[in-house]
């Protein structure tokens, strides 16, 4: 035995081959320990590679976010005056640095290109432009007008100047000149324009609002009994032939219906002239920035506001207009302006819709695959075959469900029930349905992964105390197996439901269309449409970004629409996270 003394340290004799000099952990002289034999440089570089990931997250969701909440928030009008002579009136959105080259002074007179090349020189040969929407497309054939500064020769802020929002041709910019009644001056100058604008806008829209009501919905009904009435008609045709009795008798009916619909039709086309003819008594002139005057009818005014006398809470008040317009409106102008309600509407559906589908067959192959299937070569080339389709590119999917489901199913499907409608289809063309199923195909293997994973994680003592207690196999897998696994069922299907609403290249096979004017349900028997096309927030994106007449126009709803994507999925995630971690509690409590 070692005797120890005050300033002596106890030594502990090591095993042979369990010493620090044993493994791979090493001193080096002087007693510092190596750090890469520790592992923090591996821990130091994780951490880092984290941070950056994190970081490239949050950057492109600050970025959508700060572009998606300022695309509505009205700016101010400006006029510009050009050494060319040219007036600009419109709001500046964006700046920019560029070098012009020779071309970029060809417009300016003889005596200014001096002067403009050596403040271009002196700037170290660049020079500063701003982007002009000058709106007034109808008028000049342009949105967007680039400015360089070198050219601006007067800059002002007009305080009549009015920002339109129309129906159609985009955005107008003018100055009130006359309010017209019935073609006759009853207010004159700006000011007394723009009380007169106030008075007889509100009413004007709800006319408007109710023109068309009537003609989508009151007309539509009137549209859709004649065509119940005619595939009536048409199937007697097909049963009983052109000269029976009975096709006879089917179609004086036919005609009854029909003059009762025509009846109902001319009704409501009186009463929509009647608002036509109202709403087109109030128009206004408005002047230009060329000094050209232009009549516009107040039925096609969306909204109007003098962007340079808006007050905080004004301009507060407009921008949360847009925003209620833009989630509860239907597009227009060639979606670029508007609301997104149908593509909201057809996004949630379908993505409710998809995971009502995927998730029971998910859980079953995976209750199979886990507790029933015997391990073997079918089984691991079974698994191999899941896995690999986690790989399959999206768009082959839209292929495979184009030709499988719109065209085999739902072709089957128009022979025996929809043959009267024929050659034009019902379930033979891309729909809600197909489309939810095509997604419920491509997420099936991140649910069945997910599943499994669950199910193997719940303890075989469990299993065996259900034996033991005379359970069978089925009532096992029901009672005590099934319970527990949902959480991680769960994160399976918030996992599909993540990737399937985001996907767009099946969807545009599939049934996503640039425009639905009907939404998949409504309250017409038999009330969910499966059949029906609809609009995606996805494919409406990619719409705007590369489809749109003016995509300078289009940038900003990209970023909100963008933005509303992320909210919508996010939300369905949240909901679906809040019931996995319920159901995790009260399971986690019950065990013992």
């Amino acid at each position: 035995m070692t005797a120890l003394t005050a300033d002596a340290e106890p030594r502990v004799e090591s095993a042979p081959g369990t010493g620090p000099r044993a493994g791979g952990w090493r001193r080096r002289p002087g007693g510092a320990s190596s750090l890469l034999a520790a592992g923090e440089p591996m821990i130091w570089l994780t951490g880092g590679a984290m941070l950056v990931c994190l970081a490239m997250i949050l950057g492109l969701l600050a970025l959508v976010a700060f572009q998606g909440f300022s695309t509505f928030w009205p700016a101010p009008i400006v006029r510009i005056e050009t050494l060319g002579g040219e007036v600009l009136v419109g709001e500046v959105t964006r700046h920019d640095t560029y070098r012009p080259g020779d071309q970029a002074f060809q417009d300016l007179p003889a005596e200014e290109v001096a002067r403009a090349q050596a403040a271009v020189a002196a700037a170290g040969g660049s020079a500063a432009r701003r982007l002009v929407r000058t709106g007034n497309y109808d008028l000049t054939g342009e949105h967007f007008n680039w400015v360089s500064d070198f050219e601006i020769t007067a800059e002002t802020a007009p305080e009549w100047a009015l920002l339109f929002e129309r129906m159609a041709w985009g955005r107008f910019y003018g100055e009130p000149r006359r309010f017209l009644l019935d073609g006759e001056t009853v207010a004159d100058g700006p000011e007394a324009v723009w009380r007169r604008f106030e008075e007889h806008h509100a009413p004007v829209r709800r006319r408007f609002e109710e023109r068309r009501s009537l003609e989508t919905h009151e007309v539509g009904e009137v549209n859709r009994g004649l065509e119940a009435a005619r595939l009536a008609l048409r199937g007697v045709e097909l049963r009983h032939g052109l000269d029976s009795e009975a096709y006879r008798q089917a179609r004086a009916r036919f005609a009854e219906t029909e003059a009762t619909l025509d009846a109902e039709f001319a009704a409501i086309r009186q009463r929509i002239e009647e608002l036509d003819r109202e709403n087109a008594r109030f128009t206004m002139v408005v002047e230009t920035s060329t000094g050209a005057e232009h009549v516009m009818a107040l039925a096609e005014v969306v909204r109007a506001y003098p962007a340079n006398r808006l007050g905080p809470l004004d301009r507060f008040g407009v921008y949360l207009s847009r925003w209620g317009e833009f989630l509860v409106a239907d597009p227009r102008e060639a979606n670029s302006e508007g609301g997104v309600f149908p593509a909201i509407f057809g996004t949630v559906v379908m993505t409710l819709l998809m995971s009502f589908a995927v998730v029971p067959f998910g859980v079953l192959a995976a209750l199979y695959l886990r507790e029933y299937a015997k391990a073997g070569s079918l089984t691991s080339a079974v698994r191999i075959a899941v896995n690999n389709l986690a790989g399959v590119p999206s768009i082959v999917f839209g292929v495979f469900g184009l030709g499988f489901f719109c065209y085999i199913v739902g072709g089957g499907i128009d022979q025996i029930f929809y043959s009267a409608k024929l050659p034009s289809p019902t379930f033979g063309t891309g729909g809600v349905m197909w489309a939810s199923l095509t997604l419920a195909l491509l997420t099936l293997p991140v649910v069945i992964v997910a599943t499994e994973e669950a199910l193997a994680a719940v303890p075989g003592s469990m299993r065996e105390g259900s034996y033991a207690c005379g359970a069978s196999k089925w009532q096992t897998i029901r009672r005590i197996v099934l319970p527990r696994a949902t959480p991680g069922i769960m994160t399976g299907m918030i996992l599909a439901m993540a990737r399937g609403a985001g996907e767009v290249a099946p969807l545009m096979l599939v049934g996503a269309v640039k425009l639905a004017p009907e939404l998949p349900v409504d309250g017409v028997f038999p009330f969910l449409h499966l059949e029906r096309s609809f609009m995606h927030l996805g494919f409406h994106i990619f719409d705007l970004g590369f489809q749109s007449q003016n995509s300078e126009a289009a940038k900003p709803m990209v970023y909100t629409t963008t933005l509303l994507l992320i909210a919508i999925i996010a939300l369905l995630n949240l909901t679906a996270i809040a019931l996995r971690s319920r159901l995790r509690r009260r399971f986690v409590a019950g065990q013992f």
